[in-house]
């Protein structure tokens, strides 16, 4: 990444995984981070770190004491239910923007979503124009916080993020090992690894930095919506697990979608399909 950034200040909301490897980006392009988590952690060098929990208002008043020129809002919901969904995207980004708004400073405002938004299943690739129909509490709070940002007078960006996968996020090559565990059903499956979702978010703030136009909209995903059954069967190969008796199921339910709109940005995948992704993984 070039210098262009040098002396502009990023808040990163949620430097958790994700929003760690963003920073690493953004410091290296020179530009000024602080991070925020509800936990003392471990961050890049570099970046500042502010304590807060996005659940808690009084918590998130201290950043009307920062004057970012950029916000990534990059939580994640810490239980797998509607009222800690709603907590953490709905009113976390609502606390923040309020602390926020009164701000001057505030030129962009980039939210991760998540493409669960998008409920329909079947084989038409999904993209931007496609209307989300969500088909669970998550998809719906997400969709909710999209509407919260959207009704905000700062310019802002959604990015929707495929499934993540990379260096501690092992799931499928661990349920690779064991054929027997395999889930009766075949779907069809998206995912990003880590570090391409880094740099495209990395590379849409430079975009905001030059102030060339972006979409408010994008889809975060690699270039091969596959069955999980294939990807599950090359990593049961790769690791010398025998899983040539089990049949993969047809594939039923799921969804496939496009990253047309990322990739027409001038963004090259490192990891355009989950052998790249995955064999660097195992390689490791």
């Amino acid at each position: 990444m070039a210098s262009s950034g040098l002396n502009l200040h990023v808040l990163i909301v949620g430097c958790g995984d994700l929003g760690s490897a963003v920073a690493r980006q953004l410091t290296a392009a020179g530009m000024h981070v602080s991070g925020t988590r509800r936990n003392p952690g471990e961050l890049p060098e570099g970046v500042d770190f502010i304590q807060l929990d996005v659940t808690d208002p009084a918590s998130v008043a201290r950043l009307s004491h920062v004057h970012p020129d950029f916000l990534l809002y990059c939580v994640a919901a810490s239980a797998q239910t509607d009222d800690n969904y709603r907590a953490h995207y709905v009113d976390g980004l609502r606390h923040v923007l309020q602390a926020l708004q009164p701000d001057q400073s505030l030129r962009h405002v980039f939210f991760v979503s998540s493409t669960r938004g998008y409920g329909q299943t079947g084989d038409a690739l999904l993209d931007e124009t496609t209307t989300p129909l969500p088909a669970d509490f998550g998809g719906v709070r997400l969709m909710e916080a999209e509407a919260v940002l959207a009704a905000m007078q700062v310019p802002s960006t959604v990015l929707r993020l495929s499934g993540i996968y990379g260096p501690g996020r092992t799931r499928l090559i661990d349920l690779a090992r064991l054929p027997s565990a395999w889930p009766q059903q075949n779907v069809w499956t998206n995912r990003i690894h880590r570090d391409d979702a880094a740099r495209f978010i990395a590379h849409c703030m430079q975009w905001a930095v030059a102030e060339e136009a972006l979409a408010p909209l994008y889809l975060v995903t690699d270039s091969a919506p596959v069955s999980q059954y294939e990807v599950l069967q090359w990593l049961a190969q790769r690791q010398g697990v025998d899983a040539l008796a089990v049949q993969a199921p047809p594939v039923s339910g799921g969804k496939r979608l496009s990253n047309a709109r990322m990739l027409a940005s001038g963004f090259s995948l490192q990891y355009p399909d989950y052998r790249s992704g995955y064999g660097a993984l195992l390689a490791g």
